[in-house]
């Protein structure tokens, strides 16, 4: 979905506001004053406060599922792969902070295409967990639940935002502090 300029202004300012107040403590008329316009004129940009939550949810999900085609169209080893999916997906995180905290907490508040949503999330999360199977099955390493795995990768990733938002070490430290912990646990790689 390509935005118009004047839409991208009005996401950019409603990801301000829904991130300061809640996208359920946020109004149309509060968003209407941070760009300094009448609410009215807001609606000739928009259809409504929701529509602007599903450019956030489904804008994001999509860079999601971008970087994961490109780490399944590599031809580089199994743990080389899954080490370039964590950096591309926390790569999505880190440039996109304040959309990946709204996309992660807010999507529930999607009425009209929430069924939609719902199922772009369990395909993309169907689609990591098949590339950690298939990753874990050529290292020959024991995957006891592959679902609940994935679930927790995704989890952790998703929620990173928080410590590229509040962390004052470099971009790079961060990521890597944080794939060791997907990767090797509280014990580190211990050999």
């Amino acid at each position: 979905m390509e935005l118009k300029e004047k839409q991208k202004k009005i996401l950019d300012v409603a990801v301000e506001l829904f991130k300061e107040k809640g996208y359920m403590g946020s109004s149309v008329r509060d968003l209407a004053t941070k760009l300094n316009i009448k609410a009215a004129s807001l609606y000739a940009h928009i259809h409504s406060k929701e529509e602007i939550l599903e450019w956030i949810c489904f804008g994001i999900a999509h860079d999601f599922f971008a970087e994961l085609q490109k780490v399944k169209n590599t031809d580089i080893p199994p743990k080389d792969k899954l080490n370039l999916f964590i950096d591309k997906h926390l790569s999505v995180v880190h440039k996109n902070r304040d959309v990946t905290h709204i996309y992660s907490n807010e999507w529930k508040h999607l009425e009209e295409r929430l069924s939609e949503f719902v199922e772009l999330r369990r395909n993309y999360q169907l689609e990591v967990e098949k590339l950690i199977s298939e990753i874990y099955q050529s290292e020959n390493w024991e995957l006891k639940s592959p679902a609940f795995t994935t679930r927790f990768i995704l989890h952790t990733l998703n929620n990173s935002y928080f410590w590229f938002r509040r962390n004052t070490e470099s971009t790079s430290e961060i990521t890597n502090e944080i794939r060791d912990k997907v990767l090797f646990g509280l014990l580190g790689n211990q050999k």
